[in-house]
């Protein structure tokens, strides 16, 4: 092993995405997908020395679990969901086997339930929908720092 961290034919280990992922198929199982984000975090902080503002912290779980959520809710199947750091950020991805697309209801102050999607998006730097050869992937960026702006989504003003 070198000074980079790495052997002989091996990546250095600082160029390595930091990853998790699981496969959830009950609906049981959706406070496991949130301590499955949690617990990432946590290790990003103490094993990466990468910094994770309680606001990320809070909002990356409150998305996997409404991503998951939804998954289990309107896809047959299991569902997966993928983190990922990258530039300052974590990238939620959860993948289910509907083909149907999403959509976001509009606002009414009197409907019960049925806004996690938008809050979702509200939350996320950016959000993406898209088909997959089987079923759909939905896709939400996080940043890991509070916004020196104070805008809670990390978002730059327009």
């Amino acid at each position: 092993m070198d000074l980079a961290g790495q052997t002989e034919g091996q990546e250095p280990l600082v160029d390595r995405p930091i990853t998790a992922g699981a496969a959830f198929e009950g609906s049981a199982e959706i406070a496991e997908a949130r301590a499955l984000a949690r617990d990432f975090l946590v290790s990003v902080q103490a094993v990466h020395g990468l910094p994770v503002s309680a606001r990320a912290m809070g909002m990356v779980q409150l998305v996997v679990s409404e991503l998951v959520t939804n998954a289990r809710k309107y896809a047959p199947g299991p569902c997966l969901l993928d983190l990922e750091i990258s530039d300052g950020a974590v990238r939620i991805s959860v993948w289910d086997s509907s083909t149907a697309l999403p959509s976001v209801q509009a606002a009414d102050p009197e409907r019960i339930g049925q806004h996690g999607l938008e809050i979702a998006m509200a939350v996320s730097q950016t959000f993406c929908v898209q088909r997959e050869p089987v079923g759909k992937r939905i896709t939400a960026v996080i940043e890991m720092a509070d916004d020196p702006g104070g805008d809670p989504s990390g978002r730059q003003p327009s």
